[in-house]
């Protein structure tokens, strides 16, 4: 499904603190934001993509414990790219020494890098 896209800018611009707080007060919406500064709403997945997604992240951390190598994260995680977009992939890893260079305030929120690896179901 193709995510809405709600053009916020000539109202107002949301900073990365306001949006981690809309994203908070609204769980039940999957929020992405684009490097222009729109919202976009994502649609949830239907059954087969939802099961595919869980096989693929329970084989990635199977993987990474063995590997332990970084950090597996699901379609919930919000990345803040350089670019300013801050993106919701499928499925994300990201190598364990750029993991521990971040605060445990960017832990918290939505990490301030790209991950090493994506996989977005189509």
């Amino acid at each position: 499904m193709n995510p809405y896209t709600l053009n916020v800018q000539p109202i107002w611009q949301l900073d990365d603190e306001q949006f981690f707080q809309l994203s908070q007060a609204n769980p039940e919406l999957k929020l992405e934001r684009t490097p222009q500064g729109n919202l976009m709403i994502i649609s949830p997945t239907g059954g087969e993509t939802g099961n595919c997604n869980a096989e693929l992240i329970a084989e990635f951390s199977l993987w990474n414990r063995q590997k332990q190598q970084g950090k597996v994260f699901d379609s919930s995680t919000g990345f803040k790219l350089p670019n300013g977009a801050i993106r919701s992939p499928d499925l994300a890893w990201i190598k364990q020494e750029r993991w521990d260079n971040l605060s445990e305030q960017e832990h918290r929120k939505f990490p301030c890098l790209a991950p090493d690896f994506v996989l977005e179901l189509r």
